[in-house]
């Protein structure tokens, strides 16, 4: 399946970019499945999917929860949560 993942805030400086596209393979079905198989990607990537509790996502601009069922063409976001001052 190919997507296009987009990375905010310290996600696209420890990962070195702000945005790739990528084939995964079928194993990856969802949204946390997508963030396991990045992790094994390498450091940087590793670094930024350790706490996946600590990273939201949004597919196609919508916020979604980890659970999300990924589509063919989608784009990606991850980003760390925003708080308010």
């Amino acid at each position: 399946m190919d997507l296009q993942l987009i990375y905010f805030a310290w996600c696209k400086e420890k990962i070195g970019r702000s945005q790739e596209f990528l084939s995964v393979p079928v194993s990856v079905e969802t949204v946390s499945d997508l963030m396991t198989w990045l992790a094994e990607r390498g450091a940087g990537y590793a670094d930024v999917f350790a706490s996946p509790d600590m990273i939201r996502s949004a597919v196609n601009h919508e916020h979604v929860n980890p659970q999300w069922v990924l589509n063919m063409g989608d784009e990606v976001a991850f980003f760390p949560p925003v708080t308010g001052g």
